[in-house]
């Protein structure tokens, strides 16, 4: 039995009938020259099933439930799984005819409309068949309070190899004799959570003590910047404005893809400076910019993004024929809100000043330390958040109040090697981030062997033309790698 982190265990108490809160990724994998058709793809199920079979134990969580202390005392407990059906977790899927990306994104955004069984491990795998490439797709589904971006990273390379020859990986170690696995009882769940309410006082005093000096700095630093630079801060929460974008989320989902080439993305950054992360900002914000036009909603102010920061110690992708191991699971993050600068009309003047922006938000984000952070989410009672959060999705709150942010926009740095499953090779990996109540909208990225792979998920009421938004996205990277050549031959 081990007790979740705090944050860990707000991203299972954020949980709602509307608000899923699973990260997905949807990998594309080109079968071998040797086994095409459908017949090939059906056996290379098999295939990929006892990878993934074999591969388990490399990853304990996966064979894990949580449990929740009686009451909402105390955050939830990860249990081995009693009842564990590896069948229930890995599942096969067949696309209509065509097979196209339309087909795809359709079954994507089911997939992720439904809420994770909470009551088993929580991760799903679907392999895909009926692709019209002739491709395989695989959708693993995991909830949030298993993994980070840079940890969900790490996950998936355990099911990868180097090469197009599976490896093997050492055996789950077993006992001698049976051992009975059982989830704890209620009063067990309570004796075990005692120890940690009766330090609870004292933590509160602790992070109390470092929040005032943490908001302390932050106000001398906000006047600093109005005083003496001259520069606004970064924005605040519930500063974003209204939008239809923004409000009360259904349960429904829709899902749209696109890549662009990380070397475009660089050649914008070496011309106008600023990061990759910039680059895609910006790209962002010239999309929902036209979208928001065309919905005859002019932007007299800014729209806001909140942007998920890891807090991991840089490290290479670690797969499953390397000795060491992973990162720990869970969640080490925290999260900056950066102006889109969406009122600005000139594309490039919008990347320097989200360019700006990201630079002081991550000075900002650097103020409230993880210890910090986790201080607070181990504070907050699953019991008092969860209700909150329901009272929030029943009550509609976000009809009527500004958005905490605009838009979530996350990026997560992957494999720079190829990467196969089965024999089959990695060719695309599209992720689908969660969408939280008042935001409709999250845009999540994923490098991968020199390409940007980009997932949306919108809210089917407040976000229905997420297909049309990609293209928009992918429009406003031309327009600032055809301003970056301009200014390229202004220069020679």
């Amino acid at each position: 039995m081990e007790r979740m982190s705090g944050v860990d265990g707000a991203f299972l108490a954020l949980e709602t009938p509307t608000t899923h809160m699973h990260v997905s990724v949807v990998m594309i994998f080109e079968l071998p020259e040797d086994a095409p058709g459908a017949q090939a793809s059906a056996a290379h199920f098999d295939r990929i099933r006892q990878v993934v079979s074999e591969r388990l134990h490399l990853v304990p969580l996966l064979h894990r439930r949580a449990v929740c202390v009686p009451f909402g005392l105390d955050h939830p407990v990860w249990v081995e799984d009693p009842d564990f059906d590896f069948d229930f977790h890995l599942r096969r899927a067949s696309l209509p005819a065509p097979g196209g990306p339309k087909e795809l994104a359709a079954f994507v955004a089911d997939v992720v409309s439904r809420p994770l069984d909470p009551n088993r491990p929580l991760w799903e795998m679907h392999v895909v068949e009926g692709l019209g490439t002739g491709h395989l797709a695989v959708l693993a589904k995991l909830h949030h309070a298993m993994i980070d971006g840079v940890s969900g990273i790490e996950v998936m390379a355990k099911f990868l190899d180097p090469g197009p020859t599976t490896g093997t990986v050492p055996s789950a170690d077993r006992p001698g004799h049976t051992v009975r696995i059982r989830v704890p009882s209620d009063p067990e769940l309570l004796a075990w959570a005692v120890p940690a309410l009766i330090r609870q006082p004292e933590r509160a005093l602790g992070v109390l003590r470092t929040t005032f000096g943490a908001v302390r700095e932050l106000v001398e630093r906000n006047r600093r910047l109005r005083k003496e630079e001259e520069i606004d801060p970064p924005p605040a929460p519930f500063r974003a404005p209204r939008t239809s974008l923004n409000g009360a989320i259904s349960p429904h989902r829709r899902f749209a893809f696109l890549q662009v080439p990380l070397e475009e993305v660089r050649a914008v950054k070496r011309t106008f400076g600023g990061t990759v992360n910039d680059v895609v900002l910006a790209a962002v914000a010239g999309a929902l910019r036209r979208l928001l036009a065309e919905r005859g909603e002019p932007l007299a102010e800014s729209l806001v993004a909140m942007v998920p920061i890891s807090m991991r110690v840089a490290s290479p992708i670690v797969t499953s024929q390397d000795n060491g191991g992973a990162s720990a699971l869970g969640n080490k993050v925290t999260s900056m809100l950066v102006s889109l600068g969406t009122s600005v009309a000139d594309p490039v003047e919008r990347l320097g000043v989200i360019t700006k922006g990201t630079r002081l938000a991550k000075e900002q984000a650097w103020l409230f330390s993880e210890e910090l952070i986790e201080g607070w989410a181990q504070l907050a009672l699953p019991a008092l958040t969860s209700r909150a959060a329901r009272l929030v999705g029943n009550l509609r709150v976000f009809d009527h109040l500004p958005p905490l942010f605009s838009v979530v926009v996350s990026n997560v740095t992957g494999p720079v090697v190829p990467l196969w499953c089965a024999g089959a090779k990695l060719v695309a990996a599209y992720p689908a981030g969660p969408i939280v109540d008042g935001v409709g909208l999250n845009v999540t990225v994923i490098s991968y062997m020199g390409t940007l792979y980009i997932g949306l998920v919108g809210c089917r009421e407040l976000v229905p033309e997420v297909e049309h938004l990609a293209l928009l996205m992918a429009d406003s990277v031309s327009e600032l790698v055809k301003a970056a050549r301009r200014n390229e031959d202004h220069t020679t």
